[in-house]
Order: structure tokens, then C-alpha cells, then sequence
């Protein structure tokens, strides 16, 4: 059977990277998307691969992304790679922005979105753990009016304001409601 590309959506600060990782260790029908992101390598946060501007309009051009889209003044792409493991019949759990939902779910025949939502108080404090902003960046952040995820889509609403193995559990049997 096709695998199930599944995208995990969320505001900054909310653990979408931690909850990708937990969710591969904890799921063995699970591999993760890597990104290519227009940004320095070594600029910390997630595991990326990252590349100039002209090498990633290249390498877009070349067909090399399944999906990629543009994003906080960066560009992003998942390659097309993902293709094998889903013909594999392994899920693929992938960090995109709702900006590219619908794209993905005409190019994905299984196609799924969590979206993960925490409380502010736990937004902010996570997102001043990083030391990546100053307070006032941070309450702007949190201040930001998030869209509404586009209709149609078969979308799996998860809390991650508490303990990250309570949210993989309940992500695990929101995906996987019988164990196999």
C-alpha cells in the first residue's frame, strides 16, 4: 500500500521539530522529509540542508522538489524523493507551511495535516528559550493573526502544550487507530 504524506503545521515556538523527531523514533512507518531551506547550514534549529538562492531556483527548474514554496523571506523544498518512500509504503511527516497545504494534497493521494496549537504562555516561553528574538519580537510573533487552514483537508488538531510523549501518543492513535 502507498504510504501517507502527512504535514505538520503550527506557529513558531509550538515543537513541530521536536514532535517530528519523537513521532520517527516512536513510529517505525515513519521517515521524515528533510528541507531545503535558502539559509545557512549551520543557522541552527532544525536539520536542513541549506543552499544559496540560485541553487535552489536551480535546482526548482531541474524538478528536484516534490513541493516548495516561499516563506519569511526564505524558500523552501521537499525533493522529490519522498516519492520512493511512499511507494515503500512508509508514511512521510513533513514541516510545510499552510501556505502549501493545497498543493500537496492534489500532488499527495494519501494526504494528511496535524496541526499542532499550544497555549501562549507556553509559546512564549519556548520561543524566549530559544534566545533567537528579543521580548518584543516575540509578543509580535505571538500577536500574529494565523490563517485558517484551507477546507477539504483531513486535519488531526493536537495540544502540545504538555509532555511531548503524551502528544506523540495522541498523535499516534490519531493516525494509526489500530496498531498493526
Amino acid at each position: 500500500m502507498m504510504g501517507r504524506f502527512i504535514a505538520i503545521v503550527g506557529p513558531s515556538g509550538v515543537g513541530k521539530d521536536s514532535v517530528m523527531e519523537a513521532m520517527a523514533a516512536a513510529e517505525p512507518r515513519i521517515v521524515l522529509a528533510r528541507r531545503v531551506i535558502t539559509r545557512p547550514s549551520d543557522a541552527g534549529g532544525e536539520a536542513f540542508d541549506g543552499v544559496s538562492e540560485a541553487e535552489f531556483q536551480q535546482r526548482a527548474e531541474a524538478g528536484d522538489f516534490a513541493l516548495h514554496w516561499s516563506a519569511h523571506g526564505l524558500r523552501y523544498g521537499i525533493l522529490r524523493s519522498v516519492d520512493d518512500s511512499l511507494a515503500q509504503g512508509k508514511d512521510v511527516l513533513a514541516n510545510l507551511s499552510r501556505s502549501v497545504l493545497p498543493q500537496a494534497q492534489a500532488d499527495f493521494s494519501r494526504f494528511d495535516v496535524i496541526n499542532l496549537t499550544a497555549t501562549r504562555d507556553v509559546l512564549a516561553a519556548r520561543l524566549a528559550g530559544r534566545g533567537r528574538e528579543t521580548d518584543a519580537q516575540i509578543s509580535a510573533r505571538l500577536d500574529r493573526v494565523v490563517p485558517a487552514l484551507p477546507a477539504n483537508l483531513q486535519v488531526h488538531n493536537i495540544d502540545n502544550s504538555r509532555a511531548l510523549n503524551m502528544t506523540v501518543q495522541d498523535i499516534r492513535d490519531r493516525l494509526y487507530p489500530v496498531r498493526a
